[in-house]
């Protein structure tokens, strides 16, 4: 894929700045019409930034939510814009209709430095029917394409895929550039150890992630839920502990495959939880062997962190997606924080992934995620990678 560094921002008969249409991701948490979270608004800046010392204008196009195509107030860009606009310290123009005539003009009639926003592209169908016209209509806003939306190139949506082929200059952003560079360069020949620590409660959306590291990583760490259906699947008693019963059968042949490929695959020792019910406050510590009928595991114990632990310390390179407890809850965030706080003393190559796990190191402590060599945009983007198969808006890109 072409990269921006390769990309001559000035027109050529005149000292103007070309225009550059990006493709962000502002599909950011927003409450009372402010950002709670300007993370990936803050990942879109050195693009941006680049552009601007180029000389160019700059026109942003992003998401935000399933507003199902139509307009919903509470699924507007203009917050995203505000926190843009106080992150630069700059004005951002914004228009509240991302193709009409008016947008257009806009974009047109932009000075050199400058910015234009436009309105949430979901408010049309068109944009995940991927439609060639409504592409060709969010064309019109620049004369070069950029696409620095990691969290959407797993998806084929007229933004970042029917769009491409009205550009003859495109390129990948300095987000997206750094993503690939760690989820599929780095780990394409990792330092060892490598170890794996996957968490989060469903199984389905990481099957791919762990055959595709089958045989080498060096150790899978399962956590969250999803460790209580791998026990389930070795006969162990879970209590009333969410399970995947309908994936039992995959997490044998998961246990099976990594003993055949030599991947060490650890599971929790103990945990701590509640008693009858969520919020019920009755919290039980047990081992794996030994949980009571009415106990539900929330959180991984002393023994198992310390496992997890000693393992972590050995590895050089860390890659961690999901969560190992139920993090949102102060009283279960125990295994979560000190397996964040193992990666940050041990100074390894380590790269995280996924909304939930992001958000519980922030909620943690936000200073230590700037101590992680990559912290990841995508969700699915970040999972399709890792598993090893291709991201449709990419592939594009190449053509």
């Amino acid at each position: 894929m072409r990269k921006i560094s390769t990309i001559d921002f000035k027109s050529s008969n005149t000292t103007s700045g070309k225009t550059v249409l990006i493709r962000v991701d502002y599909n950011v948490p927003v409450e009372n019409e402010r950002v709670l979270d300007d993370y990936r608004i803050l990942n879109s800046i050195p693009t941006i930034k680049y552009c601007l010392e180029k000389g160019s204008k700059v026109v942003l196009m992003s998401h935000m939510g399933r507003p199902d195509g139509k307009v919903d107030n509470k699924l507007s860009l203009i917050p995203a814009g505000e926190k843009l606009a106080e992150l630069l310290e700059m004005p951002i123009k914004f228009s509240n209709d991302c193709i009409s005539k008016d947008a257009i003009d806009v974009s047109r009639n932009l000075k050199d430095g400058e910015i234009h926003l436009l309105e949430n592209l979901r408010f049309y169908d068109q944009e995940t029917s991927n439609d060639e016209i409504f592409a060709s209509q969010l064309a019109k806003h620049g004369s070069i394409y950029i696409n620095d939306a990691f969290g959407t190139v797993h998806r084929n949506h007229s933004s970042n895929s029917a769009i491409v082929k009205h550009f003859a200059t495109k390129s990948m952003g300095l987000l997206i550039e750094k993503e690939v560079k760690f989820l599929s360069d780095e780990l394409s020949n990792p330092l060892k150890p490598l170890t794996l620590i996957i968490g989060g409660s469903k199984i389905d959306t990481k099957i791919g992630v762990i055959e595709n590291f089958l045989g080498v990583a060096d150790n899978i760490i399962i956590g969250g839920a999803m460790a209580n259906t791998f026990l389930m699947a070795m006969n162990y008693k879970v209590g009333i502990s969410l399970v995947e019963k309908n994936n039992i059968t995959t997490a044998k042949n998961l246990l099976k495959k990594a003993s055949k490929k030599g991947t060490n695959f650890i599971l929790p020792k103990d945990f701590s939880g509640e008693l009858d019910s969520f919020g019920s406050g009755n919290i039980c510590i047990a081992d794996a062997n030994d949980i009571p009928k009415n106990m539900i595991c929330e959180d991984i114990g002393e023994k198992s962190i310390q496992l997890f632990a000693n393992i972590i310390s050995s590895s050089k390179t860390v890659l961690w997606n999901g969560t190992v407890g139920v993090a949102e809850n102060p009283n279960f965030a125990v295994g979560t924080n000190r397996i964040v706080d193992v990666i940050v003393e041990n100074q390894l190559t380590s790269i995280v992934g996924g909304g939930d796990t992001v958000a519980a190191i922030r909620n943690y402590n936000g200073s230590l995620i700037e101590k992680f060599s990559h912290v990841s945009t995508g969700g699915g983007s970040c999972l399709e990678l890792l598993s090893g198969n291709k991201l449709p808006a990419l592939e594009i890109l190449k053509k």
